[in-house]
């Protein structure tokens, strides 16, 4: 995994947006992403670019049609790698302070 690559996609909040409208609906083409944001096909092409060269998305042709994909795979290993150490702890914490509060010696 290039974790460059995914923390510089997900940097920008057009590329977030887009992720979220894939995962919303996944496998939509260009044109439908685009009915939802403004900017223009050249400018979101690029932006889908950058999503798949992190690997976030992945593409599949239908016919003429470009069907674009959400590849949850990069986050899952964001999250593996960056977020659940760091939470883990805080979970815990938060876990001990419940019992405490509840007097659940357990």
């Amino acid at each position: 995994m290039n974790s460059d690559k995914v923390f510089k996609a997900l940097a920008d909040p057009t590329r977030r947006r887009l992720l979220d409208l894939l995962y919303e609906k996944n496998g939509q083409t260009l044109g439908q992403l685009c009915e939802n944001l403004d900017m223009t096909r050249q400018s979101a092409t690029q932006h889908i670019e950058l999503l798949e060269a992190a690997n976030l998305v992945t593409t599949l042709r239908r016919g003429r049609e470009k069907l674009h994909f959400l590849n949850p795979v990069p986050l899952h290993e964001v999250y593996e790698r960056w977020v659940k150490k760091f939470e883990r702890h805080r979970l815990g914490l938060l876990h001990d302070l419940k019992k405490g509060l509840e007097g659940d010696e357990n």
